[in-house]
């Protein structure tokens, strides 16, 4: 028998410890065994941080605190497959808290969540990846970070997973990236439209859902559109529509849609198949709120293209909208109203609105949601522009007052449209009337110290539209609207200031208010403007209609008055003034005690109504002064003598009619009132008795020259010139009224400045053109414009006219023809 060999059992090595169960209760000690190097410690560890984690923030924001996060940002890059999956799972529940997700980015983990996308890897990873991105992409930072590493393509390969979770999460990271434009141009070339119509026919709707929120998104774009309609996505659409059972799908569908119909191609290839007029049915037959103002919304954006209006047109949409309007739902009427306010930029749809949407617009003008109003108004100022008979439907329908009243909303788009309305309908008389006896001034007024540009610019727009009535004008005066308007000249935006201009210009068509609007600083503004090189905009229109309904201004700072400047009651004349420099008014002149200047000369020949004979003259200047109503026999008899009955006929007419133009005269609407001039009144009514039955216009300026010489001191040598002391006569009567301001009439011996006034004065109110024109040193001059009563040449030849100056000085009714040796003496020697 042979031996038995006995074997030796070696025994274990000395540092390999035998396994051994560890259990833990505590977060803290779990969380320290993240730094074991064994793969099932490892792995055992992230599973039970998973199960923690999942019942709760609290659990989560624990394990924040004890440094999870570090240690699996590690581990989601471990060669272990086990080990990896189960800390990605960690982090994709955990990230779901905003504290985590901060932490994560400072980490900068999306680059190695991207790397765990390979087609290869589990699906569990696939999914919580997915799921952490998700969480992690609702911030701009974040999804800047996917779009440069490349994530896009790798989630988009992901929409064909066999995991519903897997495309889901996918798909939410996809529609949060394409809200940045960068994102939103790359899935376009990576070829994402047919994944997501695939999508469309999930079986779970929250994928669904997804996906058309996606394509609402990514169908902004016009390419992606196309590619779109070439992938027969347009019948996906149309036949979730007819599907009864995705009605939790219409509203996102008819997102989707209203892009497409953008394009006219589309909505011709869908008309062409008859999905437009399933579409309209749709919308007319649905009683859901959203699918209604997504149907409204699709409308609007198609409507944008002229072409499809054409087409919408033809489908009669009009009747759907205006239906839409009845809905009793705000955001359904505004989203109508807006798509109201697109359509009609077509003529026919205009006019079908006209008949039947405008009553139920200015009905949405009284609602208490700001947004309605202002949808409504809008529409409405579209339908009117260019439109007679859609204006006339918005008064007929009692919009006027409703339209007023939105001018004091707050929202500034309303009051812009509402102004539109209101000016489109200004353009027929009946309804300007209308407007104006509901205070429009007053709201303009309010609306001109608004800050809003916009707002700014329609309410000068409208003053300028309603300022050619004289009560609106003097609405806006009483308002406290001439300030704000005149601060508007000063506007930076261009079309404020045109339309401020437009509106002063109107608005300086009276006295009074072109008077207030000189007084609060347009003409300097106006003047500035036109001097400035930075401004191409020539205002000197507004200018000139401020200075000629403000005389006194005009002659001061011109120096001149043309044939068309009638001078009337309440003018004076403070000589020569520097641009820039504002006359103060005859009233606060009038207030000033007498100083050494020299004497302001006014003119008033309206005597106060309730005046009968007054005393009056000694042996200077005093005279009977009569009403109007009164006979003048004694001081008329002598010129009428020798005259028949038809021309004291005439001169009467006469009278009567300078009356009329004087009784026009504003200034009875003023608190004070210039002391009447009687003896420029006589002056006046003798004139047109003596010099008005002449002739010819060449005898009746000769004639009235004499007159206003004789009145004035009579003809003067010119080696004497200097000796007519007419300064001391004028100061004596200064002395006397104890004032600077002096009625012309009482002027016996006055220079040049004072004739050619009177002379200018004399001539307005008895019918003869002529000019009044400002010199140096104390002269001025008065030009008119004849004919030669002769003409040499051929019979019959009718020659222009010629500018002639007056001579009131030397030989009084010498005319001297202008540009002349003669002429030349006359006004500067």
């Amino acid at each position: 028998m042979g031996k038995k060999v006995k074997k030796e059992v070696e025994p274990p090595p000395k540092d390999v410890f035998d396994p051994l169960l560890i259990e833990s209760k505590t977060a803290a000690t779990v969380v320290l065994m993240l730094r074991s190097p064994e793969e099932d410690v490892l792995a055992k560890a992230c599973d039970a941080l998973y199960r923690f984690a999942s019942k709760g923030d609290e659990n989560k924001v624990m394990l924040l605190g004890l440094g999870t996060v570090e240690h699996l940002k590690e581990l989601i890059s471990h060669e272990d497959p086990i080990v990896r999956r189960n800390a990605i799972m960690v982090l994709g529940i955990m990230a779901s808290n905003s504290d985590v997700k901060k932490l994560l980015r400072e980490l900068d983990v999306t680059n190695l969540l991207i790397s765990q996308l390979k087609p290869e890897e589990d699906v569990v990873i696939h999914e919580f990846a997915t799921l952490c991105l998700v969480h992690m992409a609702v911030e701009y930072t974040t999804k800047v970070q996917i779009f440069e590493h490349d994530g896009l393509e790798p989630l988009i390969r992901l929409l064909g997973s066999t995991d519903p979770d897997v495309k889901k999460n996918s798909l939410e990271c996809i529609y949060l990236l394409v809200q940045d434009f960068q994102s939103c141009a790359s899935v376009r070339a990576l070829n994402v439209i047919p994944p997501l119509l695939e999508l469309l026919k999930s079986e779970y709707s929250v994928i669904q859902l997804l996906a058309l929120k996606t394509l609402e998104v990514i169908t902004q774009d016009r390419e992606t559109r196309i590619i779109l309609g070439e992938n027969k996505g347009l019948d996906c659409l149309l036949k979730i529509l007819e599907t009864n059972e995705f009605s939790d799908l219409h509203v996102e569908a008819l997102a989707v849609l209203g892009n497409c119909l953008e394009g006219v191609r589309t909505l011709q290839l869908i008309e062409q198949t008859g999905g437009l007029k399933k579409l309209l049915s749709f919308v007319g037959a649905s009683t859901v709120f959203d699918v209604q103002k997504n149907a409204a919304k699709a409308i609007t954006k198609a409507a944008y293209d002229s072409e499809n209006r054409k087409i919408l047109n033809e489908e009669e949409v009009e009747k759907y909208l205006i239906k839409l309007l009845e809905i009793d739902n705000d955001e359904v009427k505004v989203a109508a109203s807006q798509a109201i306010s697109v359509m009609c930029q077509n003529l026919a749809s205009k006019r079908a609105f006209g008949f039947q949407g405008i009553p139920q617009l200015v009905q949405l003008l009284s609602s208490d949601n700001e947004e309605v109003k202002e949808a409504a108004v809008t529409a409405l100022a579209n339908l009117t522009t260019d439109s007679p008979s859609n204006a006339s439907a918005v008064a007929e329908a009692e919009g006027i007052e409703p339209l007023v009243n939105t001018l004091s909303t707050q929202r500034d788009g309303a009051i812009v449209n509402a102004a539109t309305v209101l000016t489109n309908l200004a353009t027929q008389d009946a309804f300007r009337l209308e407007i104006q006896s509901h205070g429009i001034m007053s709201a303009l007024a309010e609306l001109l110290r608004s800050t809003n540009s916009q707002v700014q610019s329609k309410a000068a727009f409208a003053v300028a539209e309603f300022g050619f009535d004289a009560a609106a004008r003097t609405e806006l005066r009483n308002a406290g609207g001439l300030g704000p308007l005149v601060e508007l000249l000063h506007s930076k935006n261009k079309e404020v200031r045109r339309n401020a201009c437009w509106a002063v210009t109107v608005c300086a068509s009276d006295e009074l208010t072109a008077v207030e609007l000189c007084r609060l600083g347009a003409l300097d503004i106006l003047e500035e403007i036109n001097l400035s090189t930075g401004h191409k905009k020539n205002f000197s229109e507004a200018v000139e209609k401020l200075l000629d309904n403000n005389l006194p201004q005009k002659y001061s700072q011109t120096g001149y008055l043309s044939s068309s400047n009638i001078i009337t009651d309440g003018f004076y004349d403070c000589g020569q003034i520097k641009p820039g420099v504002k006359i103060l008014s005859l009233e606060e002149l009038s207030m000033q005690e007498l100083t050494d200047r020299q004497a302001i000369i006014f003119i008033n020949a309206k005597p106060q109504e309730h005046l009968a004979v007054k005393k009056a003259r000694g042996s200077s200047c005093e005279q009977t002064v009569l009403s109007p109503s009164v006979s003048r026999k004694g001081s008329r008899e002598k010129t009428r003598k020798g005259k028949g009955k038809k021309e004291e006929e005439n001169m009467k007419g006469v009278t009567q009619s300078v009356s009329k133009v004087q009784d026009e005269i504003s200034l009875e609407n003023s608190h004070w009132l210039p002391p009447p001039d009687f003896i420029l009144l006589d002056y006046i009514n003798d004139a047109s008795e003596t010099v008005l039955p002449l002739t010819t216009a060449r005898e009746q300026v000769v004639a009235l020259a004499r007159f206003v010489a004789d009145k004035m001191g009579g003809s003067v040598e010119r080696d004497k010139l200097y000796d007519f002391s007419w300064e001391l006569h004028i100061s004596e009567i200064e002395f006397e009224l104890k004032s600077n301001v002096v009625p012309i009439g009482k002027i016996k011996k006055g220079t040049f400045y004072h004739r050619a006034l009177l002379f200018k004065v004399i001539a307005d109110r008895i019918g003869i053109a002529c000019s009044l024109v400002r010199g140096k040193c104390n002269r001025a001059w008065n030009e008119v414009e004849l004919v030669d009563d002769s003409p040499q040449g051929i019979a019959g030849l009718l020659l222009p006219p010629e500018k002639y100056i007056v001579d009131l000085m030397f030989v009084p009714g010498f005319l001297i023809k202008k540009g002349s040796t003669e002429a030349d003496q006359y006004q500067h020697i």
